[in-house]
């Protein structure tokens, strides 16, 4: 019972001691607010690439690899892969005909354009010529309307499939299928519209898209160049084989001998996932280093300003002890002084955290994790136990004739 009472009364002079000093207590959680914030925004910045890589692999495709000109990796010198012929969409017929283990095959080109409805007009859309089996590569849905036909694409038919972003620009509240959108001087008919996929990887918009059949998108801007094939599997078993059998299949197109390197490249989303790995240990790495530094510098501010507090009180001390206080009492007191300043940075760091995250939400990924917020005020505890327990036990044992005595 008088640990509680002693534990009270200390939160009591702990509290009065920081209301009398208020602005050194804020200067001295200075490097305590600054490494809250930094630790509780990475955490953040983290936990929004973790949510948003899910749903942003979903939109590669699962199951799936793409067979291109240029590697995600990046491990090949640009000049090594300019030279390379481009691939065409003949490819995909070959590869659909040959492969016993795909599913689906489809050819697909990107770009970025205008387009325009009446005399609006949207710049940088994501522009895909495509297969008619497309959206099976990529795990799209229709929201409403349909999808082109593979007659449609040999004919070359103008009719698009567009975005809800598209559509909320263009269209808001009206019916956007049988309407006619330009792109590239070209009138096409919207017949379908893609359901809502959100942000890939927290950047770029991947509802700001229209798909078009790949012959009518060749007859605008060419197929020469930035033709990929999308070949998906039917499980991850078959996939693994399947990378082979691909791989074969394609050298013997592009009639490759077998001394030759491969001109091509075969590209899966599991390379996102390595170098979005990378880049969040990076992140941790640096982060946790200034964090690191934040707090020790922090602990030994509160440390040198509880040793002030300490001489300050010397004379209070030497009361307290002679009408009975014990030395673990005064212990607590000084301990909770320090833990007080520590959280109260804690705060005002969380705070700082909550309003950066949102900022960087909007032009990335980032999400708040409460669990973090927990273990940032228990770090608080800790730091204030840690770099004020040496000041507090000076206090402790100070002698209280000693200190009554001090002017």
């Amino acid at each position: 019972m008088r640990f509680f009472f002693s534990f009270v009364e200390g939160l009591k002079v702990a509290l009065r001691a920081l209301s009398i000093n208020k602005i050194r207590s804020v200067l001295t959680a200075l490097c305590i607010i600054i490494g809250i914030t930094m630790v509780t925004v990475v955490d953040a910045v983290t936990t929004g690439m973790d949510e948003s890589f899910e749903n942003s692999m979903a939109m590669l495709g699962r199951n799936v690899i793409y067979i291109q000109k240029w590697p995600w990796d990046g491990n090949e010198e640009w000049w090594e892969i300019i030279g390379r012929k481009e691939m065409e969409v003949g490819y995909a017929d070959f590869l659909d005909e040959r492969s016993q283990l795909a599913s689906v095959v489809a050819a697909y080109t990107e770009n970025y354009v205008p387009i325009r409805y009446e005399d609006k007009l949207i710049e940088n859309v994501g522009l895909n010529g495509a297969s008619s089996n497309y959206l099976n590569i990529q795990g799209l849905d229709i929201l409403s309307g349909r999808m082109f036909t593979e007659n449609e694409v040999r004919s070359a038919n103008k009719v698009a499939i567009i975005g809800v972003s598209i559509r909320d620009e263009f269209f808001e509240d009206s019916d956007p299928l049988g309407k006619q959108i330009r792109i590239g001087g070209q009138k096409f008919t919207v017949i379908g519209v893609l359901e809502k996929q959100g942000n890939f990887l927290g950047l770029g918009d991947a509802d700001n898209r229209v798909i078009i059949p790949i012959d009518a998108y060749g007859q605008i801007y060419g197929l020469r160049f930035g033709v990929n094939i999308g070949v998906k599997f039917p499980n991850e078993e078959a996939m693994i084989d399947g990378e082979y059998e691909i791989e074969g299949l394609m050298r013997q197109v592009r009639k490759l001998d077998a001394a030759e390197e491969n001109d091509f490249a075969i590209n899966k989303p599991q390379a996102f996932e390595e170098q979005l790995a990378a880049f969040k240990s990076g992140l941790y790495f640096g982060g946790f280093v200034l964090v690191g530094l934040s707090l020790l510098i922090g602990g030994i501010g509160i440390m040198n300003i509880m040793f002030v507090s300490v001489r300050e009180r010397t004379k209070e001390i030497g009361i307290r002890k002679a009408v009975g206080a014990k030395s673990w009492e005064i212990l607590t007191q000084f301990l909770i002084e320090a833990v007080m300043i520590c959280v109260v940075g804690g705060v005002f760091g969380v705070m700082l955290a909550s309003i950066a995250t949102i900022g960087i939400d909007q032009v990335f990924t980032a999400k708040m994790n409460m669990g973090v917020v927990a273990v940032a005020f228990l770090i608080c505890t800790f730091v204030g136990v840690v770099f004020g327990f040496i000041p507090a036990f000076k206090a402790a044992k100070s002698d209280p004739i000693e200190s009554l005595r001090f002017e």
